[in-house]
């Protein structure tokens, strides 16, 4: 079995891990990865590793982590009775050609109930069975549907807050698919203004997908209305870009929200600066909220009809590309943890 391990000191370091093929326990099925989406939201996955325990999904050796990424796998071999081998299944997998997951039989597939998995939200955990056949939106499926759950939940939090009674919000890193996504699911407000920030280099990109009223250029931040009741979602984790919009809107920013970290290699220095505290926005929390008052099956239609809506219209502006093999794992790995990807590609990888 081959896994693309990222060295947990500093996720720049990888490697492709072999390991001996192992029999399957009572109760395990091996799935084999048939592809699998890779974007900058997986790079959040690895600086978050620790932190939120992204690594404790797929254990490793010592001082490495198996990046998690969405992808399809077909069952293989089962030793399972109520699981059959050749369903295919949408769900969360380490970067690698194969996985073995302890199976208990669910709704809509199956969960990995291994003990090292106990404490993780159940949607980290799911297996969902799909069609055996390749549907129009599968790709796009596993490109969007990970982040796009974050953007949903931290616009809903926004909006149960009453978004601390600011009039806009500004989104840096407003080329991620995270911060279109997030962008997207703000429009619905009609109160709002949603604005986009970015680099020079990706003004023309982020005002061609649509989701923006509004793109300004980093090195512009002065030219927006200080005035004006603002919230911040930051995508992008540079904390000079931060100390600018907290010392430009001073008391008018009403909320500083921190959900990504695009510019992670910015991340390691502290700079003082004006204004509220930024807050982490932790998705699984407001998950396990929204599925306790509104019930499983609904948070997930809400879930399912908000991002079918984004998926259709963010075929003007996404291109996917397809590769196939370690070695394109691997530069594709490395192009995103160097920033170096286009914004309007998303990756389908696999590995053979």
């Amino acid at each position: 079995m081959n896994y693309l391990e990222i060295d947990r000191s500093d996720i720049r370091h990888f490697r492709m891990h072999t390991t001996e093929p192992v029999a399957l326990a009572p109760g395990e099925v091996r799935l084999t990865l048939e592809r699998f989406a890779l974007t900058s939201n997986n790079i959040s996955y690895a600086l978050g590793g620790d932190f939120l325990d992204y690594w404790g999904f797929f254990p490793a050796e010592a001082g490495w982590g198996r990046l998690p990424a969405m992808g399809y796998g077909i069952v293989r071999e089962s030793a399972n009775p109520e699981i059959a081998v050749g369903g295919r299944y949408f769900g969360f997998f380490p970067v690698g050609n194969e996985h073995i997951v302890q199976a208990q039989l669910s709704r809509n597939g199956f969960i990995d109930a291994g003990a090292h998995r106990e404490k993780h939200a159940m949607a980290y955990r799911a297996f969902d069975k799909v069609s055996d056949t390749e549907g129009e939106n599968d790709n796009a499926m596993l490109i969007f549907r990970g982040l796009f759950m974050t953007s949903f939940l931290a616009e809903d939090f926004l909006r149960e807050q009453n978004f601390f009674d600011a009039t806009q919000v500004l989104i840096t890193s407003a080329s991620s698919k995270t911060s279109i996504a997030l962008a997207h699911c703000l429009r619905t407000n009609p109160t709002m203004r949603v604005i986009g920030l970015t680099s020079d280099a990706n003004v023309d990109f982020v005002n061609s997908v649509g989701e923006y009223h509004d793109v300004v250029a980093y090195s512009e931040i002065a030219s927006l209305n200080p005035s004006i009741q603002t919230v911040l979602a930051d995508m992008a984790g540079n904390p000079e870009i931060v100390a600018g919009i907290h010392t430009h809107f001073g008391e008018s920013l009403k909320y500083s929200c921190s959900i990504g970290a695009t510019h992670w290699d910015q991340t390691s220095h502290r700079v003082d600066f004006p204004g509220p505290k930024p807050q982490f926005f932790f998705a699984p929390s407001q998950l396990s909220k929204r599925g306790k008052e509104w019930g499983r099956e609904e948070l997930n239609n809400r879930l399912e009809t908000a991002l079918n809506t984004f998926i259709e219209g963010s075929k003007q502006w996404l291109r996917i590309e397809h590769a196939r093999g370690a070695d394109a794992v691997s530069d594709t790995y490395s192009q995103l943890v160097a920033g170096k990807m286009s914004p309007e590609i998303g990756n389908i990888l696999s590995f053979s």
